[in-house]
């Protein structure tokens, strides 16, 4: 599965994209930002650590919160629990859309029609059934916040660009046909550029949090390099013992 395969970098919108964003863009990009209301602990925190690896700015919240408070974190996108200790996640989404028009995600192991078509009928952008695979969450959050253009701006330092909400990335201004995961280690390679990072952490950061074999790693930052290196001078680099490092001039 890729990110963008059928690009044509002919079409005028893409040509400007190329080159106002290689120049003007401020490195490193903003971030979007996601409050997420979740009771249980560790679905919480996995879910923090899961969003923050991509790039997001988190704000979370562990039960029925005043929505002056979650509105207060200027957030692009609420991910809320619907079963909360002290509350209902639709009552909450139901207040907070009387303040403010938020995209919103549910997340519950109440998976029935009804249940379903109760948080569409609240304006749900999206709605996710309980267990789920942090890999779904992460695709969906960012296809919401692509719908509602709210997706943070494109990450750009010396000739590389990786833009996910047009789902690119781009080296002296060409295509480099980036999978989806490709795309993701690059961008996370660029937040984290100058920094060595383990297998461990990208392992963690990139492909979530079920067990992959570390081997997995080298087989990517491998086809990116050849990505990479077909624009220019190797940019990843190989700290042994160590792990990874992006070094751009």
């Amino acid at each position: 599965m890729r990110y963008g395969p059928d690009l044509d970098l002919n079409r005028p919108s893409l040509q400007e994209l190329l080159r106002s964003r290689l120049h003007n863009v401020p490195v490193g990009g903003s971030k979007a930002r996601v409050v997420l209301v979740e009771d249980e602990p560790s679905v919480r925190v996995a879910l923090e650590r899961a969003l923050i690896g991509e790039g997001f700015s988190v704000s979370s919240f562990s039960d029925f919160t005043d929505p002056a408070e979650i509105l207060a974190t200027a957030p692009d996108l609420a991910v809320l629990d619907v079963m909360l200790p002290s509350g209902d996640g639709f009552d909450l989404a139901h207040r907070i859309r009387t303040q403010r028009d938020l995209p919103m995600i549910f997340l519950t192991a109440r998976g029935s029609v009804e249940d379903r078509v109760a948080g569409f009928d609240l304006g749900a952008d999206d709605y996710l059934v309980k267990p789920f695979a942090l890999e779904e969450l992460l695709a969906r959050v960012r296809a919401v916040l692509r719908r509602t253009g709210r997706l943070g701006d494109p990450l750009a330092v010396g000739d590389l660009l990786v833009d996910e909400g047009v789902g690119f990335g781009a080296r002296n201004g060409h295509d480099l046909g980036l999978t989806i995961t490709e795309l993701r280690l690059l961008a996370f390679l660029i937040r984290h550029r100058g920094a060595v990072l383990s297998k461990s952490q990208l392992l963690t950061q990139v492909w979530g949090y079920d067990a992959y074999d570390p081997n997995v790693v080298e087989v990517h930052i491998s086809a990116l390099r050849r990505k990479l290196e077909a624009h220019g001078p190797r940019v990843i680099h190989t700290v042994h013992g160590l792990g990874y490092r992006l070094v751009v001039p």
